[in-house]
């Protein structure tokens, strides 16, 4: 069985559009990517999901579903109840089946869907998966700076990732790039960034890369396009053109975590040396869809 790739979508949410685009002036990307009266623009929560004959795996999982109204007001959060069993569904699996989960990285939009509230208490979604986190991320995330503290739900994440210890479910990686899972004939590894947050975990097989916040949708593909999130916007940049051209070099297609038309995109430079997308593909309306 050749390995099968999915797209999970488990909702949408709305951000601040100048906080998306950091410097860029509002003229400029309003022309991309529209916002709303509040200044805010939509955004997709898109997982990255792959089958094989022996594994399950799941990248990232999203905002979650337990936040209050304050919050889901905040951020125009939308989605269902239990999002990420029902995305599965869609492929027929459930929570159950997952065997590993990975984590890009520990803000609040990309693992708050790792558990859920059993009333006071948190319990894990995937209950029977290898959890995969960067440990010095997950250290770093424990004691971030002010700027960013706001974006580590500490409170949240942190029972169900001693959960996963606690019962010899994770599986911490270091360094800068390794491998992670065996798939197949293939192989997930993983590549870091810095400047949005340290140690940003980029999963990759011989077709896919999930970039996460480093380039959330197809605008941020533009080097200068940086989010006013990031910790060290002026290294974000350097770690974009490393990945750019990593992307061009082993033919690989980006799957873009927030972009809400399209789900990924081939990447090209033009006669000026400006990165470019190429072969887009297009987000539909569906809760999980095959894109190989």
């Amino acid at each position: 069985m050749e390995n099968i790739n999915y797209v999970l979508e488990p909702g949408h949410f709305m951000l601040d559009g100048g906080a998306m685009f950091g410097i860029i002036p509002k003229p400029m990307w309003s022309r991309v990517h529209e916002a709303d009266e509040h200044n805010r623009i939509d955004l997709a929560l898109r997982l990255w999901c792959i089958k094989s004959k022996e594994k399950l795996i799941i990248i990232d999982t999203g905002i979650g579903d337990y936040h209050d109204e304050k919050f889901n007001t905040m951020f125009n959060v939308r989605g269902e109840d239990s999002p990420l069993a029902k995305a599965l569904a869609e492929i027929n699996h459930t929570p159950e089946d997952v065997t590993d989960l990975v984590i890009s990285h520990l803000h609040f939009d990309h693992v708050g869907g790792i558990g859920l509230k059993d009333g006071e208490n948190w319990v894990p979604v995937f209950k029977n998966a290898t959890l995969h986190v960067h440990k010095d991320h997950y250290d770093y995330a424990l004691n971030p700076t002010e700027r960013d503290a706001g974006s580590f739900h500490v409170k949240n994440f942190k029972p169900i990732i001693e959960y996963y210890e606690n019962n010899k479910l994770i599986k911490w990686h270091s360094g800068e790039e390794g491998n992670l899972i065996k798939i197949g004939d293939d192989e997930l590894k993983f590549k870091c960034s810095f400047g949005h947050t340290p140690y940003l975990m980029h999963p990759y097989t011989s077709q896919f890369i999930y970039l996460a916040d480093l380039i959330p949708t197809s605008n941020h593909v533009h080097v200068p396009w940086v989010m006013g999130y990031d910790i060290e916007p002026g290294v974000t940049t350097k770690y974009k053109r490393i990945f750019l051209d990593f992307v061009m070099e082993k033919n690989l297609k980006v799957i873009f975590e927030h972009d809400p038309k399209f789900w990924g995109s081939s990447v090209l430079k033009n006669e000026r040396g400006k990165y470019l997308c190429d072969n887009t593909g297009e987000a539909k309306n569906q809760a999980a869809y095959l894109i190989s």
